[in-house]
């Protein structure tokens, strides 16, 4: 998660043989130019995020808007290069793969996007939509691809299935749109699912519906998946580990069962504030939340990027130096000074 060292910050490196995708010291920041031409500085969007995911694992990535989390997604999906740090997902590096390589890379990662009529074709009936990337990825016998979409479709409980392939997306329910997305994403048999916030767009009532769906799929096929999302309330159905991202940083990571229950950043309390509470006796709750918008990725705070919205910030401490990550439990860490005794005691 971080150190206290260098402009760059780099997260703690959770290293493992067996992981099929790792991130390590990862930073991706765009480029501004003064009126189309001059340096003006950068976005830092990602600002030194690592971790490792391993075959089978459901990890969440959690945060509000504009932490960073669609940069993250988009980079290991391959439409961004990373500004510095690495990216290796199934034995090759995304910084050195490109033309050929790049598109046999993308076809091993499914992408689950967050508004599933904005992601289809609209003059594309369903079964071309499913028979494009079948296509592109090079498999040209008509039978096996007709097979695949029968059976995909099947899986994500689309059926039945002759009746489906002839429909057009406005012909469908939200909720039936965003199975076509999600057969999308699975028929190259991914060995990843990036999965973008995809319930969001969804009504409540088939939300809980579809993530059991993807945590089914991502069972059978023994998938890696990152889920991303906003709603702390979701994650509980879907991973086995969270990290919550900040302002282009890690600030918290743990075993899903561990956040939930006994978060420990004051930004992670937030967010679980801030979500849906489905106890209708805890509607009209007044929930303590912090005041203030996330900061400038063009020019962060000093110190940690939270320290202007939090209501325990340590002065001299918080908004002078980038807090390291201290371990607190088994698997989990926080990147927060209120967790180090020698600051504590000196404040």
């Amino acid at each position: 998660m971080s150190n206290t060292n260098g402009d760059m910050k780099s997260n703690i490196q959770f290293s493992d043989d067996e992981a099929i995708l790792q991130i390590q010291n990862l930073h991706v920041w765009y480029e501004l130019k003064r009126f189309g031409f001059g340096h003006a500085g950068y976005v830092r969007a990602v600002d030194g995020v690592s971790f490792d995911l391993k075959q089978g694992e459901a990890m969440a990535c959690v945060g509000e808007s504009g932490c960073g989390k669609s940069s993250l997604m988009k980079t290991i999906l391959g439409l961004n290069r990373p500004t510095k740090g690495d990216v290796r997902f199934d034995g090759s590096q995304l910084t050195e793969t490109r033309g050929e390589d790049l598109r046999l890379y993308r076809a091993k990662i499914g992408y689950v996007q967050q508004d599933p009529f904005g992601a289809l074709p609209p003059f594309m009936n369903i079964q071309r939509i499913l028979e494009e990337p079948l296509i592109i990825n090079g498999i040209k016998d008509k039978e096996e691809r007709l097979q695949r979409i029968h059976k995909t479709l099947e899986e994500v409980k689309l059926t039945p299935v002759e009746e489906v392939l002839p429909k057009f997306p406005h012909m469908l329910s939200g909720g039936q749109q965003q199975r076509v997305v999600i057969a999308r994403a699975m028929i190259m048999k991914p060995k990843l699912l990036v999965a973008d916030e995809p319930v969001s767009m969804l009504d409540a009532s088939v939300r809980v519906e579809i993530l059991r769906l993807l945590r089914k799929i991502q069972e059978d096929h023994d998938l890696a998946v990152i889920y991303i999302t906003h709603d702390l309330s979701t994650v509980r159905y879907f991973s086995e580990h969270i990290f919550v991202m900040y302002a282009g940083e890690v600030i918290e990571f743990a075993k899903m069962e561990d956040l939930l229950n006994d978060p420990k950043h004051p930004y992670t309390l937030a967010l679980l504030e801030a979500s849906s509470d489905p106890d209708a006796h805890n509607a009209l709750v007044m929930r303590e939340v912090p005041q203030g918008e996330p900061p400038s990725l063009v020019n962060p705070p000093k110190g940690c990027r939270f320290h202007p919205r939090c209501a325990q910030m340590i002065e001299g401490v918080c908004n002078v130096k980038r807090p390291p990550d201290f371990v607190v439990a088994p698997e989990h860490r926080v990147a927060c000074w209120l967790f180090d005794e020698g600051e504590q005691d000196a404040a």
